[in-house]
């Protein structure tokens, strides 16, 4: 059984590199599936970002990408294998486990599952040549940057989150516009109230958002109303979206305990999946706080987790 890995994580962002370290420092030796298209690329969301201003240590801020180098290093330092490669298929029915790519089939006695989420986009013409020039899909990790500060800000969206990401931007936008397509909208009772009273909130109802306009940064928005089909164009600096995420869970359907919306569940308090000696860590489990420094912290909980459970099975060297 030498072939067996004590601990394969899946998925290389904040929560699978973190998992990643712990379980090389305690000599479980980790095989890492990095992921290449799951999340849209190594690194997870991450890599996506420009400046990250909230991730505790950089206090003159870091670049995503860069932060994302940093942490892969520390994971290959303390000797964790990793390969560029979607895991295809998981098979939790037999032990150990078998986890295959399109390059190799690897067994498994633990797996942490780290595959975060991808946030929903809109596929509005402009939103490639767009996204980190002023598009976003997270305002509390974007709307706090110099460049949004004291400007015309919008949030696309209609329930709590979008509600919560537009309070959030008033902080610091000198107007924000809450776009939805709807008289009214979806979030809890609580949140709309809180909205209504912000004097800094503006609600555009019945409105869809079409496109972003601008040469290098957002500089105004699109919208047409769908009862009208009148189209206007608003001045602002930043769009962020708040129309959900999808959990890159895909594979694991019929297997693990999924939530409505894809999200793996967990036991209370715990990294554990319903089987035994799988854990999960991220945004693929948290659809709350959605942060690098949480995804962190879960991932050092898998690993301690993971840790315990091998040690506990005999399943250490």
């Amino acid at each position: 059984m030498s072939d067996v890995k004590s601990v394969v994580i899946v998925g290389s962002g904040p929560a699978g590199h973190t998992a990643a370290i712990y379980s090389a420092r305690a000599n479980l030796s980790p095989f890492m599936f990095e992921g290449y298209m799951m999340g849209g690329s190594a690194g997870g969301q991450l890599t996506t970002t420009t400046e990250v201003e909230n991730y505790p240590g950089f206090p003159e801020g870091i670049e995503g990408p860069e932060l994302m180098q940093l942490f892969r290093k520390q994971s290959e330092r303390f000797g964790t294998e990793m390969v560029q490669e979607d895991v295809i298929s998981a098979d939790f029915s037999q032990r150990p486990f078998v986890l295959k790519s399109e390059n190799r089939e690897v067994r498994a006695h633990s797996v942490i599952i780290s595959t975060g989420a991808t946030a929903k986009r809109m596929g509005v013409p402009n939103e490639e040549k767009m996204w980190n020039n002023g598009m976003s899909a997270c305002a509390v990790c974007d709307g706090a940057l110099p460049m949004f500060r004291n400007q015309p800000l919008m949030v696309i969206g209609g329930g709590d989150t979008a509600v919560e990401e537009a309070t959030y931007l008033a902080k610091f936008g000198s107007v924000v516009y809450l776009v939805h397509r709807r008289d009214q909208l979806r979030a809890s009772k609580i949140m709309q109230e809180r909205a209504l009273k912000n004097p800094k909130l503006e609600i555009i109802w019945d409105t869809v958002f079409e496109d972003a306009i601008g040469a290098d940064y957002v500089t105004g928005a699109k919208l047409k109303n769908v009862k009208t089909e009148d189209v206007r164009e608003v001045d602002v600096t930043g769009i962020f979206y708040a129309i959900g995420h999808v959990p890159n869970t895909s594979i694991f359907n019929g297997q693990l305990d999924l939530d409505d919306a894809g999200y793996i569940k967990l036991k209370p308090g715990t990294q554990e999946t319903n089987i035994e000696g799988v854990f999960a860590a991220g945004d693929v489990h948290d659809h709350k706080y959605r942060q690098a420094v949480t995804a962190a912290g879960t991932g050092c909980a898998s690993a301690l987790e993971a840790e315990r459970w091998l040690a506990e099975k005999g399943l250490t060297e």
